[in-house]
């Protein structure tokens, strides 16, 4: 549950107007997720980017809810190369720990293809699971990379962007569009200031179960929305607010607290 639960999502200060994107970056925000107004999990992302070299550390603490997400821990990481606008992943790795349960993930790519994985217990096939074919490992990358974006400025062009995601389980894509301008002005948030909000369209492709109704409900549903903010003149661009709307209530995550270098 908690897996499902962070690869869904699977997200400062004042704005400058033309960040240098090779500046050094070190960063950490921190967020709360929350399902149907209940405070589910708290999250940080801490991030260094020295111009050609990045790397994105995560970590999160679930506090749970029913059978909804299971209470336990989460760590991630990637690293790869940091060139112009882009970000191109070497290694990611996942931890999840809960109900006494550890389960690992190791996924090496090499120019943007993947050149190894392992998951730790195995992901069992069955005749409901959709196969991860060779060709599905091409041109990929993995979803932590996905969560932050780099670019010229807040305006259209940050949300006209898609990924082809492979968790090291399931392989799927996701396709953003601009949908408005908006602004930040709750003092209980990480920031206050210009917005831009994303439209999120989510594709599976591989790995995933048949039969899953969220996976379905995923791909149908059309609320999925994400708005970005400045990260200082970093040139990055980080998630402000994640919705998601369930039928449980919004599946909801909020910036709390940003701080960049």
């Amino acid at each position: 549950m908690i897996r499902s639960a962070l690869l869904l999502l699977a997200l400062a200060v004042p704005l400058a107007a033309r960040p240098a994107l090779s500046a050094p970056v070190d960063a950490r925000v921190s967020y709360v997720l929350t399902v149907g107004g209940i405070n589910v999990a708290l999250v940080d992302i801490d991030f260094d980017d020295d111009g050609r070299r990045y790397g994105f550390d995560l970590a999160a603490r679930v506090t749970g809810l029913g059978n909804v997400v299971a209470s336990g821990t989460a760590t991630a990481s990637v690293s790869g190369a940091s060139s112009g606008s882009t970000l191109e992943a070497e290694r990611f790795q996942l931890e999840t720990r809960a109900n006494g349960e550890v389960f690992n993930v190791d996924v090496g790519f090499s120019g943007r293809n993947v050149a190894s994985f392992q998951v730790t217990p195995p992901v069992l096939d069955s005749y409901d699971r959709v196969p991860v074919e060779r060709g599905h490992l091409t041109g990929v990358g993995d979803f932590l990379s996905a969560f932050v974006l780099k670019g010229e400025g807040l305006d259209q062009s940050l949300c006209q962007r898609e990924f082809k995601i492979f968790t090291g389980v399931e392989r799927f894509n996701i396709r953003m569009g601009f949908l408005d301008h908006d602004e930040a002005t709750s003092p209980r948030t990480g920031y206050q200031g210009p917005l831009v909000a994303c439209s999120v369209k989510y594709q599976p492709i591989s790995g995933h179960f048949g039969s899953s109704e969220m996976t379905q409900y995923l791909a149908d549903t059309s609320r999925i929305v994400l708005w970005y903010a400045p990260l200082g003149a970093s040139g990055y661009y980080v998630p402000y607010r994640v919705i998601i709307g369930t039928s449980m209530g919004d599946l909801s995550m909020v910036l709390t607290n940003a701080r960049a270098e």
